[in-house]
């Protein structure tokens, strides 16, 4: 179940982590792009809008979760990279632990909490019963979505990133019969989108978990006592995790708020932001999966002190990021309407969100080298660096710069996706600056 990344060809170590977990992410965002789908078929704006703005602040808080447990998967990675078996199961019984802890308290003050999180998002009235339902049955289910992400970040702290794919790969199957079940077949709207997926997922979780009772050789890594809360342990964890979180959660936020900018323009254009946005959370899976796979195959090599090696991680990383990102804004802007046809049969939401998507989509190239860098800066315990940039970036681009574009060009979404490709530039900048700083120090510390 454990793989060295240490050694042989960082570009083979690469793909052969990436693949599998890129395939992973592919099939949990078509949780989302499947529900939209289905939606879209048998019903209107209302309920397309409803499911998107829903499915929007679940996905905000799914990568907070992902980004907490990214301390987790860094320093197990480093652990195995030193040979410590004994700290990688100390690691993980804090993480299981911490992360139970986390998802009560969480499903608790979100279900408190929902109405208020409507009216932050500004959900338009004729979708506020639907997106309602969607969320109080998504938030009862936040235990297993933390629980599933839990999982695969320790299977890939192993170096194993194929067992999370097939967890997910059935979740994903069983996700779109329920939807055609559920939305189709019981005409249920958002609430049958909700319960698919909430469903799915739970499946996901049980195969998991029978998967590590039988695999003899995980029990190795974790006793009774790693279970037992060390504070120098869920501090080490925190500390990389944290500001993973927030970074990740401060990019949800940005785009949460550019939905509330589009959501007061009218149902029609919020529906096609929303379609446009998971285009490209789809499209943004290459990136993700860049960062996560070399935060993964670095951390070894840290911990093993081969940093050349994590460096060839990176540069292999945003090669692939940025040769992706060119094409697919290159699809984008040749065939919007046919990707925004998928989703919906309304000319309206088909016009408005093409010209959404044609700016926005450049954003698939820039981004893929903050992203690179962001998951290299996690290798080495720098996820503060990654948290700064991304703050930096939304605060000062893209929820300023997608406000003034609603404001100076009321007719057109064009100008504001052009918010999130300026925001992440002005990202990669900083990042690159960052890494040409810590690596002349390490240099000179070395010397």
């Amino acid at each position: 179940m454990q793989k060295n990344f240490t050694k042989g060809s960082v570009l083979k170590a690469l793909m052969a982590f990436s693949m599998p977990y890129l395939l992973s992410c592919f099939l949990q965002t078509f949780y989302g792009m499947a529900d939209l789908y289905v939606t879209g078929q048998y019903n209107k704006a209302a309920a397309i809008s409803a499911v998107s703005i829903g499915s929007q602040v679940m996905h905000m808080l799914a990568v907070v979760v992902v980004g907490l447990v990214m301390g987790t998967t860094v320093l197990q990675g480093q652990a195995v990279g030193e040979k410590n078996q004994e700290k990688a199961g100390k690691i993980v019984g804090n993480t299981v632990v911490l992360f139970l802890a986390v998802s009560v308290v969480f499903t608790g003050l979100l279900l408190l909490g929902t109405d208020q999180i409507m009216e932050w998002v500004a959900v338009p009235k004729e979708a506020l019963a639907q997106t309602k339902s969607y969320l109080t049955i998504c938030f009862c289910g936040i235990p297993f979505i933390t629980a599933y992400n839990i999982l695969s970040c320790i299977f890939r702290g192993m170096g194993d990133s194929k067992s999370p794919m097939y967890f997910v790969a059935a979740a994903c199957v069983l996700n779109i019969l329920l939807d055609f079940l559920f939305i189709g077949g019981f005409q249920m709207a958002a609430t049958g989108a909700a319960l698919g997926t909430v469903l799915s997922q739970t499946a996901s979780v049980i195969m998991a978990f029978a998967v590590i009772r039988k695999k003899k050789e995980f029990a190795l890594h974790l006793t009774g006592r790693d279970l037992r809360p060390e504070r120098e342990t869920l501090g080490k964890i925190l500390k990389i995790g944290v500001p993973v979180a927030c970074q990740d959660g401060f990019i949800q936020i940005s785009f949460i708020l550019i939905t509330v900018i589009a959501n007061q323009r009218g149902v029609v254009a919020a529906a096609g932001v929303g379609i446009v946005e998971k285009v490209i959370s789809f499209l943004f899976l290459v990136p993700s999966a860049m960062l996560s796979s070399i935060s993964a195959i670095a951390a070894q090599n840290v911990g093993a002190g081969k940093h050349e090696r994590a460096e060839k991680t990176l540069g292999y990383g945003l090669l692939i990021s940025v040769s992706f990102g060119i094409v697919a804004a290159l699809a984008c802007n040749l065939a919007p309407e046919m990707i925004l046809g998928l989703f919906s049969k309304e000319k309206d939401i088909i016009f408005m969100g093409s010209q959404y998507l044609k700016a926005y989509a450049l954003d698939c190239a820039i981004a893929g080298v903050h992203f690179c860098f962001s998951g290299y800066f996690c290798a080495y315990g720098k996820s503060t660096v990654s948290f700064l940039h991304n703050l930096i970036s939304m605060a000062a681009v893209r929820v300023p710069g997608a406000y003034l574009a609603a404001v100076y060009f009321p007719d057109t979404l064009y100008p504001m996706g052009l918010a999130a490709p300026a925001g992440s530039l002005l990202s990669s900048v900083i990042c690159m600056a960052v890494f040409l700083y810590f690596r002349k120090r390490r240099i000179r510390q070395s010397l």
